[in-house]
Protein backbone atom coordinates (compact mmCIF):
# COMPACT_ATOMS: atom_id res chain seq x y z
CA UNK A 1 0.00 0.00 0.00
CA UNK A 2 1.81 3.10 -1.17
CA UNK A 3 -0.22 5.53 0.51
CA UNK A 4 -0.81 6.30 4.10
CA UNK A 5 -3.02 8.69 5.67
CA UNK A 6 -3.54 10.66 8.42
CA UNK A 7 -5.67 8.78 10.26
CA UNK A 8 -3.11 5.88 10.46
CA UNK A 9 -0.49 8.01 11.69
CA UNK A 10 0.28 6.56 15.34
CA UNK A 11 1.23 9.17 18.05
CA UNK A 12 4.46 8.48 20.81
CA UNK A 13 4.77 10.76 23.30
CA UNK A 14 8.79 10.33 24.42
CA UNK A 15 10.99 12.51 25.95
CA UNK A 16 8.13 15.92 26.03
CA UNK A 17 8.36 15.48 22.45
CA UNK A 18 5.15 14.12 20.38
CA UNK A 19 5.97 11.61 17.25
CA UNK A 20 3.86 11.36 14.91
CA UNK A 21 4.51 7.71 13.03
CA UNK A 22 3.75 7.53 9.41
CA UNK A 23 6.01 5.30 7.33
CA UNK A 24 7.13 2.24 9.15
CA UNK A 25 6.49 -1.56 8.55
CA UNK A 26 2.86 -1.76 9.38
CA UNK A 27 1.97 0.71 6.60
CA UNK A 28 4.00 -0.99 3.92
CA UNK A 29 7.69 0.14 3.80
CA UNK A 30 10.45 -2.49 4.29
CA UNK A 31 13.61 -0.22 4.73
CA UNK A 32 12.20 3.65 5.89
CA UNK A 33 10.70 4.63 8.48
CA UNK A 34 9.75 8.88 8.67
CA UNK A 35 7.93 10.66 11.18
CA UNK A 36 7.07 13.90 12.01
CA UNK A 37 8.09 15.31 15.37
CA UNK A 38 6.43 18.28 17.94
CA UNK A 39 9.00 19.80 20.03
CA UNK A 40 7.55 22.08 22.45
CA UNK A 41 8.87 25.62 23.56
CA UNK A 42 11.79 25.55 26.15
CA UNK A 43 12.15 21.60 25.71
CA UNK A 44 15.50 20.08 25.54
CA UNK A 45 15.55 16.61 24.54
CA UNK A 46 18.75 14.05 25.68
CA UNK A 47 21.96 13.24 23.74
CA UNK A 48 21.60 9.83 22.31
CA UNK A 49 23.63 8.09 19.56
CA UNK A 50 21.75 6.31 16.62
CA UNK A 51 22.78 2.95 15.24
CA UNK A 52 21.51 4.67 11.30
CA UNK A 53 21.85 7.17 9.59
CA UNK A 54 18.74 10.15 9.37
CA UNK A 55 18.20 12.75 7.70
CA UNK A 56 15.91 15.82 9.22
CA UNK A 57 13.83 18.37 8.00
CA UNK A 58 12.72 21.34 9.67
CA UNK A 59 8.55 22.29 9.19
CA UNK A 60 8.28 25.27 11.16
CA UNK A 61 9.69 27.27 14.05
CA UNK A 62 13.19 27.01 15.09
CA UNK A 63 15.31 24.04 16.37
CA UNK A 64 18.85 23.72 17.87
CA UNK A 65 20.21 20.58 16.28
CA UNK A 66 23.38 19.14 17.85
CA UNK A 67 25.76 16.02 15.98
CA UNK A 68 28.48 14.90 17.24
CA UNK A 69 29.20 18.53 19.17
CA UNK A 70 28.52 20.38 16.32
CA UNK A 71 25.50 22.79 16.36
CA UNK A 72 23.37 24.61 13.82
CA UNK A 73 19.85 26.55 14.12
CA UNK A 74 17.64 25.24 11.77
CA UNK A 75 14.45 27.26 10.84
CA UNK A 76 11.65 25.66 8.23
CA UNK A 77 13.02 24.60 5.02
CA UNK A 78 16.39 23.85 6.41
CA UNK A 79 17.52 19.49 6.48
CA UNK A 80 20.57 17.83 8.38
CA UNK A 81 21.75 14.49 8.08
CA UNK A 82 23.00 12.74 10.79
CA UNK A 83 25.49 9.64 10.19
CA UNK A 84 25.03 6.25 11.95
CA UNK A 85 26.95 6.27 15.45
CA UNK A 86 26.79 9.91 15.42
CA UNK A 87 25.30 11.82 18.55
CA UNK A 88 22.40 13.64 18.53
CA UNK A 89 20.52 15.97 20.73
CA UNK A 90 17.81 18.31 19.68
CA UNK A 91 16.47 21.37 21.73
CA UNK A 92 13.79 23.94 21.39
CA UNK A 93 14.86 27.14 22.61
CA UNK A 94 12.02 29.83 21.63
CA UNK A 95 8.59 29.82 23.46
CA UNK A 96 7.05 28.57 20.17
CA UNK A 97 7.02 24.79 19.14
CA UNK A 98 8.69 23.87 16.21
CA UNK A 99 8.29 20.91 13.73
CA UNK A 100 11.04 18.65 11.88
CA UNK A 101 10.25 15.75 9.88
CA UNK A 102 13.25 12.52 10.38
CA UNK A 103 13.34 9.53 7.85
CA UNK A 104 15.72 7.02 8.79
CA UNK A 105 16.19 2.99 8.35
CA UNK A 106 13.82 0.36 9.87
CA UNK A 107 15.67 -0.77 12.95
CA UNK A 108 17.71 2.25 14.05
CA UNK A 109 17.95 2.64 17.95
CA UNK A 110 19.30 5.16 20.12
CA UNK A 111 21.67 5.12 23.13
CA UNK A 112 21.26 7.30 26.16
CA UNK A 113 23.74 8.85 28.05
CA UNK A 114 23.08 6.92 31.16
CA UNK A 115 23.88 3.59 28.36
CA UNK A 116 20.07 2.57 28.21
CA UNK A 117 19.40 1.68 24.61
CA UNK A 118 15.81 2.84 23.55
CA UNK A 119 14.06 1.21 20.36
CA UNK A 120 11.75 3.76 19.34
CA UNK A 121 8.19 2.32 18.16
CA UNK A 122 7.86 4.54 15.21
CA UNK A 123 11.30 3.50 13.70
CA UNK A 124 10.26 -0.76 13.76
Amino acid sequence: MPFIRSDEAVVHKVHGGRFVSYVRPDTGSRDLAAWRVEIPAAMTGPTHTISEEEAFYALSGRLRLTIDGESAELRAGDAAVAPAGSAVAVANTTDQPAHMWVTTRVGLTAELADGNTITPPWAH
